[in-house]
């Protein structure tokens, strides 16, 4: 079986300006990855332009049955905002005997890394960061700093960490 994907126009752009390179965060939930993007969507005025959930995936040669549990949870989700992409995955529940650092070890926090967002001007920073911030936890309240009209640092009620930041003028 063949899937045709159909690259977006701000791919197609991309790629004849010779960019050869884009990041793109791919986040981890365990089970509420659907809620995550959700909201995600919402906030930063996005468009979730694929879904799908393990129990989507069609059964292949070898491949182990797939518990009850993991059906529902999200295998591949795409957010596209603008030029933007954020993508993520619920991860698969622990099997017992697994290891925790392999695929099937189930869901572990983030840690070591932030998400930076950057903002047009200090009032969508602290929308943002406000919308952020409901249910999460504050590590660095959004303010003007010394290099920013607005820099603030969240980890989102989903656990996900977030840097709200307004560039600096050049």
């Amino acid at each position: 079986r063949s899937i045709s994907v159909r690259r977006p126009q701000f791919f197609r752009q991309w790629v004849n300006q010779g960019s050869t390179m884009q990041f793109t965060p791919y986040l981890n939930f365990d089970g509420n990855c659907a809620e995550a993007f959700a909201f995600y969507a919402q906030v930063f005025g996005g468009t979730i332009v694929y879904q799908g959930t393990f129990g989507d995936m069609p059964a292949q040669p070898g491949m182990p049955p797939l518990p009850e549990s993991a059906k529902n949870r999200i295998m591949h989700i795409h957010l596209q905002v603008g030029a933007q992409s954020l993508m993520a995955s619920d991860t698969m529940p622990a099997a017992p005997g697994q290891d925790p650092d392999s695929c099937g070890g189930g869901y572990r926090k983030p840690q070591g890394l932030w998400v930076s967002i950057q903002v047009a001007n200090a009032a969508e920073g602290q929308r943002v960061f406000d919308a952020l911030a409901q249910g999460g936890a504050v590590a660095m309240p959004y303010a003007k700093t010394f290099w920013s009209e607005g820099f603030g640092m969240v980890t989102d009620r989903f656990g996900t960490p977030w840097m709200v930041n307004v560039p600096g003028q050049s």
